[in-house]
């Protein structure tokens, strides 16, 4: 038996074969596919994906053999790595000097006479093991069962550079996933360390405008009306921040029955509307099955918007519902102040605003919209928006069913 020699670019191989990371995992369908469709057209018992590192050859997918490894001084693939550019094909091993007593070949019960393999590259060039098929007599493969084997390890090195995208991806999902739990934390604490001294503020205007009243001129009056309003403005965009981060933790499988209208008259009831508002609520009181704390933040903040930015002496909003096939559609639609049509494309920007002042004079931070279509993304949905400047705007979502 002539054990291979290793190949020049070894060590390099071997690093580009751990970065892989695809040694001793499970076995999958989609490589299964393609040893059994090769022994089916070879027409071999066995058929293999072998990959040869430092030791041994590993198997990511076996046909007919039931071993996971073999020690690397037995392997035929060994050989095949060799000559990356070519099928190592053997007709007979009992015949080629390198294999005539081979322990795979002399073995009894299932001896390898027959061996042919094609070397399986990675991305980045380097041979890591093979795709072969073997049996236990002679034989030789026609020319289009050699095309047919290199075209399925294509196949094959397509699915090694799917498996290395989907690491990378996971990789990256992790980093994500703990930049994301930190930006919340610091979101949190920021908030909770300013809501205090903000809070502190406030009453503390309160006090001197009922205590000191009389001391204090009109100037000073309005100095505080300005500081307790702009306390109240930076506690509520503070607020907003950190529901704005914690709206992407709400998952789509936390599910509940309930009926829209229900809902949709307790978020009228918590909304302080201070002048005429009319409500039109959909015709039919649908019993849904989704995330309904989700729901609920979502319609309080689009209502709340078509309430706030309303120039009409009369408001009024109407909200539609339509359950379709494979989601629920939902429409606010309200005769307010509308949106500029270079500002629509933007408008779900975080910290992007229309520049508008609502009702009461108050500019907007940029955060509510933005919330609301993370909160529809995280339920697998989509929000659209479609307004006339002055006459009317409506917002579209769906949510996943």
């Amino acid at each position: 038996m002539i054990t291979a020699t290793k190949p020049i670019n070894e060590k390099d191989r071997l690093a580009s074969l751990r970065r892989l990371n695809i040694l001793d995992t499970i076995s999958e369908d989609q490589y299964d596919n393609v040893t059994e469709l090769a022994a089916y057209i070879c027409d071999t018992k066995y058929a293999l994906i072998s990959l040869i590192d430092e030791n041994r050859q590993w198997f990511k997918s076996t046909i007919g053999v039931q071993l996971c490894e073999t020690s690397r001084d037995v392997s035929f693939c060994a050989h095949a790595i060799n000559q990356p550019h070519e099928i190592l094909e053997i007709p007979d091993t009992r015949k080629d000097d390198r294999f005539v007593d081979n322990p795979l070949v002399t073995d009894e019960e299932t001896p390898v006479i027959f061996y042919a393999g094609v070397p399986l590259f990675n991305q980045d060039g380097h041979v890591l093991g093979t795709l072969c098929v073997l049996d236990s007599k002679p034989k030789k493969l026609s020319d289009h069962q050699l095309k047919a084997l290199k075209n399925l390890a294509k196949q094959v090195e397509q699915l090694f550079r799917l498996h290395a995208a989907n690491q990378n991806l996971e990789v990256s999902k992790k980093h994500l996933s703990k930049h994301n739990s930190l930006l919340k934390d610091f979101a949190a604490t920021v908030s909770h360390d300013m809501k205090m001294p903000l809070a502190n503020l406030i009453v503390t205007s309160d006090i001197l405008n009922q205590k000191y009243s009389d001391l204090i001129d009109d100037d000073g009056k309005q100095y505080l009306s300005y500081l307790k309003k702009s306390s109240l403005s930076l506690s509520d965009y503070i607020t907003n921040i950190l529901s704005h981060y914690e709206s992407s933790s709400h998952d789509i499988e936390d599910r509940s029955t309930f009926n829209l209208n229900d809902v949709l008259e307790d978020i009228v009831e918590l909304i302080n509307i201070k002048h005429q508002c009319e409500i039109n609520l959909p015709d039919v009181n649908h019993t849904l099955y989704c995330n309904q704390v989700a729901l609920e933040q979502i319609f309080l903040n689009l209502i709340g918007n078509s309430i706030k930015y309303n120039d009409k002496e009369e408001t009024v909003i109407s909200i539609e519902a339509d359950v379709l096939t494979d989601y629920y559609e939902f429409r606010i639609i309200d005769n307010g102040i509308g949106i500029p049509a270079d500002k629509i494309s933007n408008i779900f920007e975080l910290f992007n605003t229309v520049g508008e002042y609502d009702r009461d004079g108050n500019q907007g931070h940029g955060i509510g919209l933005s919330t609301v279509k993370q909160l529809v993304e995280s339920l697998d949905g989509t929000i659209d928006v479609d307004s006339q400047l002055g006459v009317s705007t409506t917002f579209t979502f769906t949510l996943a069913r």
